[in-house]
């Protein structure tokens, strides 16, 4: 049984940018690994429509932002929405019954799949589905922005604490 995981990097006070964060090598190297490692992800629309900018090669990119594009072009992906009509290679659109596809991949599936997306997030933890939460502090104060919890939580505990690179703090947490 796979094990639903959302994780996304933050600023101190909380807010998801990535326009806003600057991601090192070290930690670039991480989600490289990370992504490769994933037997899946779900996305939200707006999250998927910003990695749709991974589906095509890009003259400036170096070696590194290649095997990034690689490892994500390989992975299944599930895009939750209500707007889309299509999405890209190796994905599949889920409009209705999101429950039962994700407690259907969570079934079949071995290893982790991540969820991304605040508000996809928000909600398959209201359906109880989400295993962990990756809470991964950059060392920056935003002041505004969408957050990471879209909503408030159940108590969580914490499992783990890690430096990932650059001056980021990986938090562990499950559902307590």
């Amino acid at each position: 049984m796979a094990k639903l995981v959302f994780g996304m990097n933050q600023s101190l006070d909380g807010y998801v940018d990535h326009l806003e964060m600057q991601t090192g090598p070290v930690l670039f190297r991480h989600w490289i690994e990370h992504v490769r490692g994933l037997a899946a992800s779900v996305y939200g629309r707006r999250m998927y429509e910003t990695m749709r900018y991974w589906d095509e090669d890009r003259p400036e990119w170096r070696a590194e932002h290649r095997e990034f594009a690689a490892a994500w072009r390989r992975q299944p992906k599930w895009v939750v929405s209500r707007s889309l009509k299509s999405v890209g290679p190796n994905a599949t659109l889920v409009g209705d019954d999101v429950e039962a596809v994700i407690r259907g991949l969570k079934a079949r599936l071995v290893g982790e799949i991540a969820v991304s997306g605040p508000d996809l997030a928000r909600s398959l933890t209201d359906l109880g589905l989400v295993d962990e939460y990756r809470l991964y502090f950059h060392p920056v104060v935003l002041g505004r922005g969408k957050p990471f919890f879209a909503g408030p939580r159940p108590p969580l505990r914490l499992v783990s604490t890690d430096s990932v690179g650059e001056g980021t703090a990986r938090l562990t947490y499950v559902p307590a």
